[in-house]
């Protein structure tokens, strides 16, 4: 059996996952996550990671990394970790190395999503991507708001990679311009991300209890969510259902933005874990909105990522790139 021989990983400010992929395989295999805090540079954790899966040194590597890449380099706000593609690629003996954007990876791993790792939300229904050439939009809230998206052309795949999660919030309704006001004196600026995001969530509700002058309960997104699933709390349950059409409007903003008509999928780890929440929810409204364009967007499906790793996917597919030459 063939020991694979690429290296990738999936790296926040907390964790870092990493795994191996086989140029001949679809994927990546023998995943672990290691804390960032037990290790005070990347390389280390890198060496601590070979040595428990007991892989010989890589041909390639492709490392998806939360936060930008600057000539090939990336340095960490949430963690004392910078990596360096050429000192890495020195490490290992003038391997080919490449940092993606974690959302760069996110959109190179559509393709390779099968049906069963994602679910529609709401109508119209998706089909296949077009073999030839398509458009689609990734819109992600996490601790920020992820913001993306991949078109095919030409045969080549080409990821659209910017931070529109800190585009100005727009208010589309008399309660969003309140929650605005209120934002307003916690902020000097109120992007998209001050809303929806796990801190957003919680903005929205601080926001609720200020405007109906109720107790200002400083409750985590978590706690949030849990509230409003056990009706224990109907500011926590408008403030969930304030937060998932603002991320329509957010996935519709985008598709506009990118003319994503093939489809925009949500990322992340919020919305994977209330599926069922999303589902119900004013999600589909809040994309559709959108004036004189309601026809256009009652008609580009939005899908829900439930892949565990699609970080970890994207980057398999660009190692494999690397590692071939192309």
């Amino acid at each position: 059996m063939t020991t694979p021989r690429l290296l990738v990983g999936d790296i926040g400010g907390t964790n870092a996952r990493f795994a191996l992929a086989d140029p001949k395989v679809r994927g990546f295999s023998r995943k672990k996550t290691l804390a960032c805090e037990d290790f005070s540079t990347a390389e280390l954790a890198i060496k601590s990671y070979l040595t428990s899966v007991q892989a010989p040194n890589p041909q390639a590597i492709c490392f998806a990394v939360a936060g930008p890449v600057v000539d090939n380099a990336v340095r960490f706000t949430n963690n004392q970790w910078s990596i360096d593609a050429a000192n890495l690629a020195n490490d290992f003996g003038q391997i080919n190395v490449a940092l993606l954007n974690d959302f760069e990876a996110i959109a190179y791993a559509i393709p390779l999503i099968d049906e069963a790792a994602s679910q529609d939300i709401g109508l119209p229904a998706s089909t296949p991507l077009d073999t030839k050439r398509f458009t689609v939009g990734i819109v992600g809230p996490g601790t920020g708001l992820g913001y993306g998206g991949l078109a095919l052309k030409d045969r080549t795949l080409v990821p659209i990679v910017g931070e529109g999660g800190h585009q100005g919030f727009a208010p589309e309704s008399k309660v969003q311009m309140d929650i605005l006001a209120a934002l307003r004196e916690r902020f000097d600026r109120v992007s998209d991300e001050r809303l929806v995001s796990g801190p957003g969530l919680e903005n929205i509700y601080w926001a609720l209890c200020k405007i109906h002058n109720e107790r200002q309960n400083e409750l985590t997104a978590a706690e949030i969510f849990a509230a409003s699933i056990d009706n224990r709390d109907s500011r926590a349950e408008e403030a969930v259902q304030l937060f998932f059409e603002l991320l329509g409007q957010v996935a519709g903003n985008l598709a506009l933005s990118i003319k994503a008509t093939d489809g925009v999928y949500v990322a992340g780890g919020i919305a994977k874990r209330y599926p069922e929440l999303l589902a119900n929810s004013r999600f589909r409204v809040g994309f559709e909105s959108k004036g004189r364009y309601r026809s256009l967007m009652e008609v580009i499906p939005t899908r829900l990522i439930l892949h565990n790793d699609p970080g970890l996917l994207g980057a398999s597919y660009v190692a494999s790139k690397i590692y071939q030459g192309s």
